[in-house]
C-alpha cells in the first residue's frame, strides 16, 4: 500500500466519530509479564471476553504474537479473526492507525508512537514493534496511509465528533516527552490538517494519576455531534473533583465547530481503585517498565467505554457505581445495547476497554 504525501484535509478525508458506523474493530493480545500479572493469563481471559462481546455487534480482528497464536486461537470464538503480528504490548488504540474516510475510501494515519513519552517519561522501552503496528493494520485493511514523521500522537489522546471538532488535553499533548519542539499552535495545526477538523477544544487535564499524561479518552467522549460525556467526581476532597469541574467549565463556555453548545452528561467515576499486594506481586519487575506498586491508585473511569455498531461495551469494577454508570449510558445511548464487562485486569495493565480497541470506520474501497 502507498505512503501518501499531503494531508487528509487537502485530500478531502476526515476522521469520523466513534459513534459512526464501523467496518470492524482491532485488538492486540496481551502477554508481557512486566505489565500483566501472572503472565497475562487473567488479562487474556478478559480480553477474550471483550472480543467475544464485540463480535456480537461487528467483525473483529485480534493481533497476536507467534508465541501466543495457538493460545489466543483456542481462547477466542471462531467468528473472531486472529492474525499473527508482533508488538511490544496490547494498546492498539494508541499505537494503531487513526482511520479517515471520504465516504468511499479508507485511509490510515500512522502517527509516531513512543510509548507515551519516550525516554522522558515513557512507560516501557523499546517500542519499535508498536510503532510498526499502524502500517501493518493499514496493509491488512488495504488502506493507503499518511506517516506523520516526527510528530508523536496516540489514538487515545484525541476525540472527534466527525463534524469538525476535536477534543484533547493540554496535560497530554503539551507534555515534554511527545512534541517539545512544537508549540501549542503548531500541534493544533497538525490536528486540523490530519483529522480534518476546524476547531480543537483543549481541556486542561485528564483523570488523576493517569500514566498516559491524561489521555482525553479516559475523561471525555462524544456521544454524537453536540453531545458528550464527562467523567465526574462528586467527592470534593478527591483531587479528581477539581479536574472534572475545571473541564466542565471549559466545555460549558465553548461551542463546537458548528457553533453548537455541547450538552454534557456527567458520568460518575467509580470509587478509587487501588492495587492490592496480590496484584502487585504478580507482575514481573523489569528495568525500563513502570512498576505496579501496592496501594497505587489506578485511573479507573467508565468514560473509557467502546462504541460498537448498535452497542456500548463499558468497564465495570465491582463498584457501587457500576449500575449507575450503566443507567447513564442507557439514557445517553437509547438505541444501543449496553454491555458491561468486569475490567479490573485491564485496568491493572494501565488502561481500559477503550484503550485496547480501535475501530475501523465504514468507507473502504
Amino acid at each position: 500500500m502507498k505512503r501518501l504525501q499531503g494531508t487528509p484535509r487537502i485530500d478531502g478525508f476526515r476522521m469520523p466519530g466513534e459513534f459512526e458506523q464501523h467496518k470492524g474493530t482491532y485488538m492486540i493480545w496481551p502477554e508481557r509479564p512486566d505489565n500483566w500479572r501472572l503472565g497475562a493469563k487473567p488479562a487474556q481471559r478478559v480480553f477474550a471476553e471483550v472480543a467475544t462481546a464485540i463480535s456480537e455487534f461487528e467483525p473483529i480482528t485480534v493481533c497476536v504474537s507467534a508465541d501466543q497464536f495457538a493460545n489466543a486461537r483456542q481462547m477466542l470464538p471462531a467468528e473472531v479473526r486472529v492474525v499473527e503480528m508482533s508488538s511490544n504490548d496490547a494498546w492498539v488504540r494508541d499505537c494503531g492507525p487513526s482511520f479517515v474516510t471520504n465516504g468511499k475510501e479508507l485511509r490510515g494515519i500512522d502517527w509516531r508512537f513512543n510509548a507515551w513519552g519516550g525516554l522522558v517519561d515513557g512507560l516501557y522501552f523499546p517500542w519499535d514493534k508498536d510503532d510498526a503496528v499502524a502500517q501493518k493494520i493499514c496493509e491488512l485493511e488495504d488502506a493507503d496511509s499518511y506517516r506523520t514523521g516526527g510528530f508523536v500522537l496516540e489514538g487515545g489522546s484525541i476525540h472527534t465528533d466527525g463534524d469538525g471538532t476535536a477534543v484533547v488535553t493540554e496535560e497530554c499533548l503539551l507534555s515534554e516527552g511527545r512534541n517539545p519542539h512544537f508549540s501549542k499552535e503548531q500541534i493544533e495545526d497538525m490536528l486540523c490538517n490530519y483529522l480534518n477538523v476546524e476547531k480543537v477544544i483543549w481541556l486542561r487535564r485528564g483523570i488523576y494519576l493517569d500514566e498516559t499524561n491524561g489521555h482525553v479518552d479516559n475523561i471525555f467522549c462524544f456521544a454524537r455531534p453536540g453531545e458528550a460525556l464527562l467523567a465526574w467526581c462528586e467527592d470534593e476532597s478527591d483531587p479528581q473533583y477539581e479536574i472534572s469541574a475545571e473541564n466542565l467549565k471549559i466545555l460549558e463556555n465553548e461551542t463546537d465547530a458548528r457553533g453548537r453548545k455541547i450538552k454534557v452528561h456527567k458520568l460518575v467515576l467509580p470509587t478509587p481503585v487501588l492495587i492490592t499486594e496480590e496484584e502487585s506481586g504478580g507482575v514481573d519487575a523489569i528495568e525500563g517498565t513502570l512498576p505496579r506498586n501496592v496501594g497505587d491508585r489506578l485511573a479507573a473511569s467508565y468514560v473509557n467505554f467502546y462504541l460498537v455498531n448498535g452497542g456500548v461495551i463499558f468497564p465495570m469494577f465491582g463498584d457501587k457505581n457500576d449500575e449507575r454508570a450503566r443507567k447513564t449510558l442507557e439514557k445517553v445511548f437509547p438505541d444501543r445495547r449496553v454491555v458491561g464487562i468486569y475490567a479490573r485486569e485491564i485496568l491493572l495493565g494501565g488502561g481500559n476497554i477503550h484503550c485496547i480497541t480501535q475501530q475501523v470506520p465504514s468507507g473502504g474501497r
